[in-house]
């Protein structure tokens, strides 16, 4: 089918420039794409290759496949199982399960239903000693037999090691087959694969190197110790050496090799010793509103019910006015220095102090969202959501008693005795609400049928006013991301592959609600006192400025819609092929590259300052409402901003009279 590139006409009336097509025969291609996490949600990988499945069938339609493992309770709850509609896909299935491994294949029920090849590990572990052997022979990698996740990843690669091998044999010449591999655990079908000279591009993506995640946990001083580290002995001390060998591998095999962020790359380069051919940064599928007042009412109407998730929750103790609260949240992996809990927690001690000296009048409320291992939920906790439901029941029902006694009264021609309207029972009832409980705050998970707070993540996201994410290791940061396309502002930093993105491709991302720390060249005291700062801006907007960075922050989304992001795959894809098959495909290495950006400009009614400012929307006001003398129109905005979107640059370049950091890829 043909390459299409056009954006919709849901995109702002195409807010971005359309680029060029790389114009690959995908007719004449298979695509291949492997990860552990295909129909598996274990980590963000999932997201990735979830919400990037539709662009990718919309190219390749019926040659796009997806492998990974089997299991069956997500088979049975995910997939629709059908017949391979290619005969040669098959045949290779068929060489496999002739010799008693299992292969399932379907339609994975997600947005674009792709093709799914999934490999049932546990009836092919008897070959496990033989592979070991088999890898051990091809690359000196040897595994424990107590790693079973390392084991599990050798079957499956082997198993789709084999399954090229079969296929390749019965396509012959053509059509030509490209295979991309995620992370560490898929390294293995690639490393077999290319020993074996198995006929086809290939390429490697990591989404974090293994040792970078364990440095980083375990509180060291990674980015200014990128060149000092012995590699070998971390991963050693750390049992991991035999994973790491199978990931560097897997780099130093593939044709092109990808990683999702500008400061994976640096770290990549460090660890695995092998600089990134391209960057291939994360997206998501957008979906835009036909008009701009349909987020804005989806925040009122969310944060309305965070709301009154607050009334109950801090029930006996709620001596702040909803009306001047805003609600801020960090959410991710229990993992407190890497997802920069630390410094949240220290930046809000400080927050809370600037608000009194200031005597600010505004509350903040913040949620930690992070799942950890709990046995039930807090009674207390429910207990508060339960008075707090018991309350607004008995005040409906005294409503309810109250206006059919002031509509009897009336209808006699008399004004009521408002002492009289409510009687002893009715007091007693109120008071017996009032007196029923205190609250402790517990942090939960989220979800539509939680007893405490029933909100789906999206919908809890919508409702809030900023998301917080300090981290400190986060190669993409996918979190900031959602927050973007739902049009809330977010704090990210500036090594998160999303902040160095969105550093690159806006002029002034505070003004579009997207608030950088600088954790990578800044101590940790100056780290901490810009987060303050920025918060501490932040509470100060009015509710009208508010609303305006809200409608700036979601134009940014379609800077992360798969449609846009989808390039820097095709880039890749087309690299790999030229360099596995450079008789029948040509892409000049020294040449320019196609996988291009835009630039944002700073929003045309911000006021122009001498340097970003951290408080980048119209002027202050104290008063906590609509009258705003500061002349705003979206659409006019939106028009201008559109019309001064920078020419096209090459992501990766080092702007002129900047140096590169140490390590710095710039690809």
């Amino acid at each position: 089918m043909p390459l299409s590139r056009s954006l919709s006409m849901t995109s702002l009336s195409g807010l971005l420039p359309a680029w060029e097509d790389d114009e690959l025969p995908v007719e004449d291609l298979l695509l291949f794409e492997v990860a552990w996490e295909v129909t598996n949600k274990v980590g963000g990988i999932y997201t990735v290759i979830q919400s990037k499945a539709k662009v990718t069938v919309d190219e390749w339609g019926e040659n796009y496949y997806l492998m990974g493992p089997y299991f069956e309770h997500n088979f049975k709850t995910q997939v629709e199982g059908c017949a391979p509609p290619n005969s040669v896909v098959q045949k290779a299935m068929d060489a496999l399960t002739n010799n008693g491994c299992q292969v399932h294949f379907g339609r994975w029920l997600i947005e674009g239903s792709p093709y799914v090849i999934l490999f049932d590990i546990s009836s092919a572990a008897w070959n496990l000693d033989r592979w070991k052997g088999d890898l051990w022979d091809t690359c000196q990698i040897g595994l424990p037999y107590h790693d079973r996740e390392a084991n599990d990843s050798l079957i499956l690669g082997s198993l789709i090691a084999w399954f090229f091998k079969e296929l390749t044999d019965h396509l012959g010449d053509k059509p030509n087959v490209i295979s991309h591999f995620h992370e560490w655990q898929a390294g293995p079908g690639l490393i077999l694969s290319r020993s074996r000279n198995i006929p086809m591009a290939t390429v490697f993506t990591t989404h974090a190197t293994l040792l970078g995640r364990y440095l980083c946990a375990g509180n060291v001083d990674f980015y200014n110790n990128l060149d000092k580290f012995n590699i070998d002995k971390e991963a050693g001390e750390r049992q991991i050496y035999h994973r790491y060998c199978l990931e560097r591998a897997a780099v130093h095999c593939t044709h092109v090799f990808t990683t999702v962020s500008q400061i994976t790359a640096v770290e990549a380069n460090h660890m695995l010793h092998r600089k990134p051919d391209v960057v291939t940064p994360n997206g998501l599928n957008v979906k835009k509103f036909s008009a701009m007042h349909e987020f804005q009412n989806l925040h009122s109407t969310n944060k309305t019910r965070i709301q009154e998730f607050v009334r109950g929750h801090f029930y006996g103790h709620l001596d702040f006015s909803l009306d001047k609260t805003l609600f801020f949240f960090i959410a991710g992996r229990y993992e407190f220095s890497n997802k920069g809990a630390d410094i949240f927690l220290e930046s809000l001690s400080r927050l809370n102090y600037l608000l009194r000296v200031h005597r600010n009048d505004m509350t903040v409320v913040v949620f930690f969202i992070m799942p950890a291992k709990t046995n039930n939920f807090n009674v207390e906790s429910l207990k508060g959501q339960a008075v707090r439901k018991q309350l607004w029941d008995t005040a409906h029902a005294v409503k309810e008693k109250f206006g059919k006694k002031l509509y009897e009264s009336l209808l006699t021609g008399q004004i009521p005795d408002m002492n009289t309207i409510l009687d002893r029972d009715d007091l007693t009832i109120m008071k017996r609400a009032i007196y029923a409980t205190q609250i402790i705050f517990h942090p939960e998970f989220l979800s539509s049928t939680s007893p405490l707070l029933p909100m789906d993540y999206e919908d809890f996201v919508r409702g809030c006013n900023l998301g917080v994410f300090p981290s400190y290791y986060e190669p993409w940061g996918y979190t900031p991301g959602e927050c973007t396309v739902m049009g809330i502002p977010s704090v990210t930093t500036n090594l998160s592959g999303f902040g160095c993105f969105m550093e690159e491709h806006v002029s002034d991302p505070a003004a579009y609600g997207i608030y950088i720390v600088d954790r990578r060249f800044k101590s940790a005291e100056e780290s901490c006192n810009q987060l303050t700062q920025f918060m501490f801006s932040f509470c100060q907007q009015s509710r009208r400025q508010r609303i305006i960075q809200r409608n700036r922050t979601e134009r940014l989304s379609d800077l992360l819609d798969w449609r846009y992001l989808g390039q820097f795959y095709t880039q890749a894809r087309h690299l790999a092929l030229s360099r596995s098959f450079p008789d029948k495909f040509k892409m000049d290495p020294k040449g320019p590259r196609k996988a291009e950006g835009f630039r944002y400009p700073r929003p045309s009614s911000v006021p122009p300052s001498p340097s970003p400012s951290l408080h980048s929307t119209p002027h202050h006001s104290d008063v906590e409402d609509d009258d705003d003398d500061e002349p705003y129109n979206e659409e006019d905005e939106a028009e201008r901003d559109r019309l001064n979107i920078k020419a096209p640059f090459v992501l990766g370049a080092v702007p002129e009279g900047k140096k590169k950091q140490p390590g710095e890829s710039g690809n």
